[in-house]
């Protein structure tokens, strides 16, 4: 299991009422020492295998399997940030053919923490899968069916991208800076190919960039993005929306589209990164693991789509009723999100 490391601490230290880990165990988390994190795991191992095994669950047939800790927890790190290792071996009454897993871990009730996800991969008497626990869906058995599985990973992807207000924000300003529809649904497309490739490099374990390179840039390519149609505007007018005549191309692109395209092209690879370093996932090169990442991109994908089907149109009968108001709405979108990209920018680059 990896844990991270300052929450586990805090957790099991108030679920075991022991202020002793608490002190030795937030002391070298502050200082980043990594030999004195596992030694404080160590010389308090009783409170936090009591705190995990308390609130994850493997059952065989409803009996409770025995979890026992096989050596002493390690330090790892993920995003920058320390993880505790530790590795679990549950005894099960009677060898069986499905069992039943079940995570607690982390609940919302305890305050340091909302919203925990628990990625599970598995491999137990010849089945294997993976599976998403939160608290709404805390639980899943072996013998879950394929279809069962990948739902979870496709509702993961969809909320992902309803609650990551800084992707919905790059999606709005790509609709906004859209003259036509054919340039959204490649602009789209665009992002799509760019970010599913190193999503799924990134976390399968291919590629590796630190978050603190990662979410900077994403911030920035939310402003540049939007910035780009206020340029237009500024340039153009009332012609913003036009497209020139010289130098077309195919899919009816001019320069500035292509351009246009190659950026969000770009800025998709690092979204990717930043969806990958999100869900927490870090392994190496698995087919099971691979299926259920592809599913969690196509729910993605679904949500990506359904927004812009919802806004795109509105946008596009604005401009055609009222060129004018609709030059204005945009503008107004791209100021806004051009604004919160770069806050969100300094905000990250400074670490605040």
């Amino acid at each position: 299991m990896e844990l991270e490391y300052d929450l586990l601490v805090v957790s099991a230290a108030d679920a075991g009422d022991d202020d002793p880990l608490f002190q030795a165990g937030t002391a070298a988390f502050e200082t980043g020492d990594t030999a004195a994190q596992a030694a404080a795991l160590k010389g308090h191992a009783s409170a936090v295998l009591r705190y995990v095994s308390d609130r994850f669950a493997v059952t065989s047939r409803g009996a409770d399997c025995r979890p026992a800790q096989v050596g002493d927890a390690t330090i790892g790190e993920r995003e920058g940030v320390p993880y505790a290792d530790l590795l679990l071996d549950w005894t099960c009454p009677e060898r069986v053919d499905e069992h039943v897993v079940r995570s607690d871990l982390f609940p919302d009730g305890e305050g340091y923490v909302k919203g925990t996800k628990t990625i599970v991969t598995y491999e137990i008497d010849g089945r294997s899968g993976s599976a998403a626990l939160d608290a709404a869906n805390p639980s899943f058995s072996t013998a879950q069916t394929w279809y069962e599985r990948f739902g979870e990973f496709f509702l993961l992807g969809a909320e992902h991208l309803l609650t990551g207000i800084d992707h919905i924000l790059f999606l709005l300003a790509l609709i906004a800076g859209s003259r036509r529809l054919r340039e959204i649904v490649l602009a789209a497309t665009s992002f799509t190919l760019a970010h599913s490739v190193t999503f799924m490099l990134a976390a399968l374990g291919l590629v590796e960039v630190p978050a603190v390179i990662v979410e900077p840039i994403i911030a920035l390519s939310i402003a540049v993005v939007a910035g780009w149609h206020l340029w237009g505007i500024w340039r153009r007018g009332e012609h913003a929306a036009d497209l020139e005549t010289a130098g077309r191309g195919h899919f009816s692109l001019d320069r500035a589209g292509w351009i246009r395209l190659g950026v969000v092209f770009c800025f998709g690879l690092v979204h990717g990164l930043g969806f990958a370093g999100a869900l927490g996932i870090d392994e190496a090169w698995s087919w099971t693991l691979l299926w259920s990442l592809l599913v969690f991109n196509v729910g993605i994908e679904v949500v990506q789509l359904t927004i812009i089907a919802v806004v795109f149109p509105l946008l596009f009968v604005l401009r055609r009723r009222a060129p004018k108001a609709g030059l204005w709405a945009t503008g107004v979108v791209s100021a806004g999100v051009s604004i919160m990209g770069l806050i969100w920018f300094v905000q990250r680059v400074s670490g605040s």
